[in-house]
């Protein structure tokens, strides 16, 4: 078995609008972002210290904040798939899973997320696609450096 180790972002609130709301719905308060990004054991297991070994999630929580507050979304899907496909930009990541989460759900508790999980092949069709594809954004691949 290969050893594979994964970067865990738990419970990052981002500032986003989903959803059309009625005068008596309830109107999430906020929502929260769990991501679990499997990448290749090498970007842990370093032989000297420094961020050229490592990979360096600043950039993709910086997009991900971007994405988030990019306008309103219908759904927590969209941005989930925004976001997913921010995470296809870095050819470090090998599958992820993905939870997006809203606050409260009904009379100020309870949450309601939707979960995601995708492959290694599937992250990889979404790549060719995106690079296939002139109707949609192109990925900018991120290189290690």
């Amino acid at each position: 078995m290969k050893n594979q180790a994964c970067i865990e972002l738990r419970d990052l609130e981002v500032q986003t609008h989903i959803g059309t709301y009625g005068p008596n719905d309830t109107v999430p308060e906020k929502h929260s972002l769990d991501l679990s990004l499997q990448i290749s054991s090498h970007n842990v297991l370093i032989a000297q210290d420094g961020m050229a070994h490592v990979f360096d999630y600043d950039p993709l929580v910086a997009e991900i904040d971007r994405l988030a507050g990019d306008g309103h979304y219908e759904t927590q899907e969209r941005l989930m798939t925004r976001i997913v496909e921010a995470c296809a930009a870095y050819t470090e990541v090998v599958s992820l899973e993905i939870c997006l989460r809203k606050f409260p759900v009904r009379n100020g508790s309870g949450w309601l997320g939707v979960r995601l999980s995708v492959d290694a092949p599937s992250l990889a069709d979404l790549r060719a696609k995106a690079h296939a594809s002139p109707l949609s954004p192109r990925l900018q691949t991120h290189v290690p450096a």
